[in-house]
């Protein structure tokens, strides 16, 4: 028993560093976006720093899509390890076998959450652009 829960403490800290990885992007999305939306405020060239803070909202997405993927391939990989016997621990961290269906990077990218939370932050970021330049 004891295998086993080494190597599923090992998952654990994979997941983990996965989920902290996506909180931390979010929380740089945020501040990047309204440090150049504060910034456009002040300068002549609105528009063209407004057009550049759609530009690192889209790179976090996909990078939070990347790391939400990830996670729910060592979730599957957790998963798989949990209803092992002990006999059967061989401490492998592939997650490759468990690519597909809603493991894929694609579906991370539009999954309700991190969908919910990008396209009300570019929403946002449109109706202030639109304040600003009208």
């Amino acid at each position: 028993m004891e295998k086993k829960l080494k190597h599923l403490e090992f998952l654990h800290g994979i997941i983990n560093r996965m989920a902290n990885c996506s909180f931390l992007l979010k929380g740089w999305s945020v501040i990047i976006v309204a440090a150049l939306l504060a910034l456009s405020t002040a300068t002549q060239e609105k528009i063209a720093l407004i057009a550049i803070s759609f530009v690192p909202v889209l790179v976090f997405w996909i990078l939070d899509g990347y790391y939400l993927w990830q996670e729910r391939l060592f979730r599957a990989v957790y998963n798989a390890v949990r209803t092992k016997d002990e006999h059967e621990i061989d401490f492998k961290m592939n997650p490759k076998e468990f690519v597909g269906g809603r493991n894929t990077w694609l579906s991370a990218i539009f999954s309700k959450t991190i969908l919910l939370f990008y396209l009300s932050l570019i929403i946002t970021m449109t109706l202030v652009a639109m304040y600003l330049i009208y």
